[in-house]
């Protein structure tokens, strides 16, 4: 046990160093010590738990799960919420969505959505600040077979009023009940000119379905596809789907009556644009997100930690 006296000086000089700042040459001065002395108690009072040092990241990411994706998927960036007990994935995700959006948007540019939980997850941690020059667009139809609260016309409105930028609508449904009737509304110069400008945005970000869960099985169910129809869908192995284009396992698009069905921006089109980033919480979604992260379409993830290592995972499996 150290001398009362040899303590009381470690407290002393942890105090200096750590309460008011002051440097390790000031510190021997005062207690007339060389600064190896000062140097030798400051690592003395971390041993004798006289200082405990606390690292609080108020991000809550996940740095080593961030790396291990970026490197395994070829990612440009990754974002991975710290999941504890008692967390709400989907939230966590927004905030750090919103924060990665924040930082990586710039004035002028144009900003394409989808749509989805996760989505709006995203929009509801942006700060209803303005001040933002940009242009939000939807990459995908209005949804009316899934809550309106997370289509695509509701998010774009509601980002673009909190980032105080401008947006354009898509006035159509994302599925129509037959390719003749999506075809009759891509022929519609409106649609074609907000479907051309999504093409061009410099930002896209979009929520990741996976197949059988929550919105991705009511757009399947909205498709009405007949008996033969969905039997050639499951028949294609979809494992989850962006702006309500399936993909399989492989990340390889799914053709067919489904596709036919669908009013939005190709995953070749999403292909093309600089930087998309995907949104996902929950384990649950490791099939469709996996997919994704094959097909090559995203440049940067934003998921939880225990969707991060359900992914690490399966693609080692």
């Amino acid at each position: 046990m150290p001398a009362p006296r040899d303590q009381q000086l470690l407290v002393r000089a942890a105090r200096l160093y750590y309460e008011e700042g002051r440097s390790q040459n000031e510190i021997a001065t005062t207690l007339n010590v060389s600064r190896s002395s000062v140097s030798r108690m400051l690592t003395a009072a971390r041993e004798r738990g006289i200082v405990r040092i606390e690292i609080n990241d108020p991000t809550g990411r996940d740095m080593d799960l961030e790396a291990e994706l970026t490197t395994r998927f070829d990612l440009r960036d990754c974002r991975v919420a710290e999941i504890h007990s008692g967390d709400r994935p989907l939230s966590r995700v927004g905030d750090l969505g919103a924060r990665w959006l924040l930082e990586n948007i710039q004035a002028g540019q144009q900003i394409g959505i989808s749509w989805g939980h996760g989505m709006q997850a995203v929009v509801q941690h942006i700060p209803d600040e303005g001040g933002l020059d940009v242009e939000v667009l939807p990459l995908v139809g209005g949804l009316s077979a899934v809550d309106s609260a997370i289509s695509g016309e509701e998010l774009v409105r509601d980002l673009a009023g909190r980032v105080g930028g401008r947006f354009q609508r898509l006035h159509a449904p994302a599925l129509l009940t037959s390719k003749a009737g999506r075809d009759v509304l891509l022929a519609e110069p409106s649609v074609q000119a907000t479907l051309d400008a999504a093409r061009r945005v410099q930002v896209a970000m979009v929520g990741i379905g996976s197949v059988g869960l929550g919105s991705s099985a009511a757009l399947v169910e909205a498709m009405n596809l007949s008996p033969a129809e969905r039997a050639e869908f499951d028949a294609a192995g979809p494992a989850g789907d962006i702006c309500a284009r399936f993909f399989d396992t492989d990340g390889k698009p799914l053709t067919g009556t489904a596709d036919d069905h669908v009013l939005a921006v190709s995953l070749a089109d999403l292909g093309a644009i600089p930087t998309v980033t995907g949104v996902a919480a929950g384990p649950e979604k490791a099939g469709g997100v996996l997919g994704a992260l094959r097909s090559t379409v995203l440049d940067v993830l934003v998921c939880d930690s225990s969707l991060a290592r359900a992914l690490l995972t399966r693609d080692a499996g």
